[in-house]
Parts: structure tokens; sequence; C-alpha cells
């Protein structure tokens, strides 16, 4: 079923600056990929004020998620958004501002357990209802039904078998 949707937004043909009549599947690519960028940076200007990277905020909600119980490295690697990021720069510019610590085992130094601190999830409680206001405000043009459509034509896309 093919659905024609028409919008006063700029096609990314014209974002950009394309005369070339794109094949569908390229253009939802390059769609996805200028759509990823833009997102990145709207969220990256949210978070500036609070001199926190996206990454470092994702570390920490992934941490809050723990409730309490310490997550090694390799555990922050697989739940992370953005895959390539130093997971180990990330925790250690988190130490610095006192927001997780880290214990490394005195029987087994390649055991490090890292949790949030007192001060990582205060952070977190004045960051938080500004995140959600920007997600709410991003999302706004986009119906309930939209929303829950978008979340599952990606979960599908991904699901390719490539």
């Amino acid at each position: 079923m093919y659905v024609q949707i028409l919008y006063k937004q700029l096609s990314i043909e014209k974002i950009i600056k394309t005369e070339v009549k794109l094949p569908v599947n390229r253009k939802v690519i390059i769609n996805l990929l200028y759509t990823e960028n833009w997102m990145m940076d709207k969220i990256n200007l949210e978070l500036k004020p609070f001199d926190v990277s996206i990454q470092q905020f994702n570390v920490l909600r992934i941490l809050k998620g723990q409730k309490g119980k310490p997550a090694n490295l390799s555990t922050i690697q697989e739940r992370m958004v953005t895959k390539m990021s130093n997971t180990t720069r990330l925790v250690d510019k988190l130490i610095t501002k006192k927001f997780v610590s880290r214990i490394t085992c005195p029987s087994n130094r390649r055991k490090v357990e890292i949790t949030i601190t007192q001060q990582g999830e205060d952070f977190l409680k004045k960051v938080n209802p500004v995140m959600e206001k920007f997600e709410n405000n991003i999302t706004s043009s986009l119906s309930q039904e939209d929303l829950i459509l978008l979340d599952q034509l990606l979960n599908k896309l991904r699901n390719t078998n490539y």
C-alpha cells in the first residue's frame, strides 16, 4: 500500500540540493542518515548547558537502570545506543565529574565494577525533565499512531536479513 503525505517541509532532495530523482530506497537511507545527524545536533544542544555529551548521558541512564547493581564495561557497551563510543574514556570523564565510581577487584584486576553515584543520580534528576520536554517537543508533529508506526518500521528495517 502506498500512502502519499504532503508536508510543507523540505524534501530530502531539496535539503541535499540534488535534482536527480533518487530511488526511494536510497532516498530513505539518506533521509535516515540526515535525520540522525539532525537529531544528534538537537540533543547535543539540549545537553550542552549541563556539560555532558549524549554518550555520557546514555551511560548515566544505563547505570541508573541497573538499580544499584554495578555494571562492567562490556555491559555498558552492549547497552549503548552509539556502539562506537570509547566506553572507558566516557566512564573516566564521568568519574572526573563524580557522577560514577569505579571499583577494581583486588583479586582480578580485569574485573571492574561501575556504579552511579548520588551526585550522578541528582544530576539525572535535573536533566531528565529537560530531556523529556525535548523529546515531547521534537516528536510533537507526530501522532501517537505515527510514533508507533515509525518505531515498528525502524525495528522492521533493522531486522532485515542483511
